[in-house]
């Protein structure tokens, strides 16, 4: 009878070894995390750092765009960046943020 063949040590997926790995609050998984806090001394960028997977980042990054555009944001300006950190809040931590009212989606190609 040889070694091996058995259960493997961990439950954690194959794709997920060697990760740094957090339980998302988006999708409700153990999932990669990210590599680095994105707010230094921030206390929202630590509490992102241990509940967001990177899959989760990058779906905040691409409605924070839309954020951006639809409500002409200038990152220069703290009433801007009070508010994407407000419904970055909302987004991870909330009920979910919600796209703004006259949004319209781009036509699809194809």
């Amino acid at each position: 009878m040889g070694c091996g063949g058995g259960t493997p040590l961990t439950s954690k997926p194959a794709d997920l070894t060697g990760k740094r790995i957090v339980k998302c609050v988006k999708f409700g998984r153990e999932m990669a995390g990210l590599d680095e806090v994105p707010f230094d001394n921030h206390p929202l960028g630590q509490r992102i750092y241990d509940n967001v997977s990177k899959e989760a980042w990058k779906m905040w990054l691409e409605h924070m765009k839309i954020l951006m555009n639809e409500y002409r944001l200038n990152l220069a300006n703290p009433e801007s960046q009070k508010f994407l950190l407000e419904q970055m809040e909302q987004y991870f931590f909330g009920e979910g943020a919600q796209l703004p009212p006259d949004f319209v989606p781009p036509k699809t190609k194809g």
